[in-house]
């Protein structure tokens, strides 16, 4: 058993001077700091959650399975199980992190709904997907090696109902030098705004730089299109933050 800290720790992991920054990783420093580290550095992210819920209440099928991949301390699986309640549905959370997927059982435990969750420890890569009638991938694929994305996203989709929607969360990254100069500007002013220091972001950006790969949305677009997916659209964008619906 982990030991387990309290998980509304404030984040400080970057807050002293390093002399070598290894790459980021899911640990339990992480996973112990982590919904202060992600409401603090992610714009929008409390709106994201939110209406991941809204979707799959839109579109969850009765008898059918949704997947939270990636699903950290299991934001986005409360959000599913608080609007698909009812539905008959099966929710399947799953995360290669030991040590968040302890805390994700903690907090799936003290939820007062009842919608049926499976949480697996696994690589999302090596997960089978079928009858899905919703799959997310919050702030996931971004730390996917570029090139399993493709064969992920068809995984999902040869997985999934028609009429199924897949919910992608993304740091993004612009073609144009002006814009991204800009988003990132405004990214770092939201970050420090909320109490991050500048060597904070600066470490943390080297720590994050080998592992998470941001992609234009047009790259997300043309490779959902590859995979099959008939319907997308951004319905979320602030600064270099954004998240797609996918309809099959």
């Amino acid at each position: 058993m982990l030991g387990l800290q309290p998980m509304n720790s404030k984040d400080a992991i970057y807050s002293k001077a390093m002399d070598s920054i290894a790459d980021f990783a899911f640990d339990d420093k992480v996973a112990s700091v982590f919904p202060d580290m992600i409401k603090r550095s992610v714009p929008g992210y409390s709106t994201i959650i939110a209406m991941t819920g809204v979707l799959a209440e839109r579109y969850s099928q009765d008898g059918s399975n949704c997947y939270d991949l990636g699903c950290s301390l299991g934001a986005s699986t409360l959000s599913l199980r608080h609007h698909v309640e009812g539905r008959n549905c099966q929710i399947i959370a799953v995360d290669s992190s030991e040590s968040m997927l302890s805390r994700c059982k903690q907090v799936i435990a003290k939820d007062t709904y009842t919608t049926p969750s499976k949480l697996v420890l696994a690589d999302i890569n090596e997960v089978n997907i079928s009858n899905a009638s919703v799959v997310v991938l919050n702030f996931t694929l971004q730390f996917i090696p570029t090139s399993q994305r493709q064969v992920l996203l068809q995984k999902i989709y040869n997985g999934m109902l028609d009429g199924g929607v897949l919910v992608l969360s993304e740091k993004i990254c612009f073609v144009d030098e002006h814009l991204q100069e800009l988003n990132t500007e405004l990214h770092h002013a939201f970050k420090k705004a909320n109490g991050y220091s500048d060597m904070e972001i600066s470490q943390k950006r080297s720590a994050l730089e080998k592992t998470l790969l941001p992609e234009t949305i047009s790259a997300h677009q043309q490779r959902l299109r590859s995979a099959g997916f008939s319907s997308i659209d951004v319905w979320f964008q602030c600064f270099n933050f954004a998240s797609l619906v996918a309809i099959k």
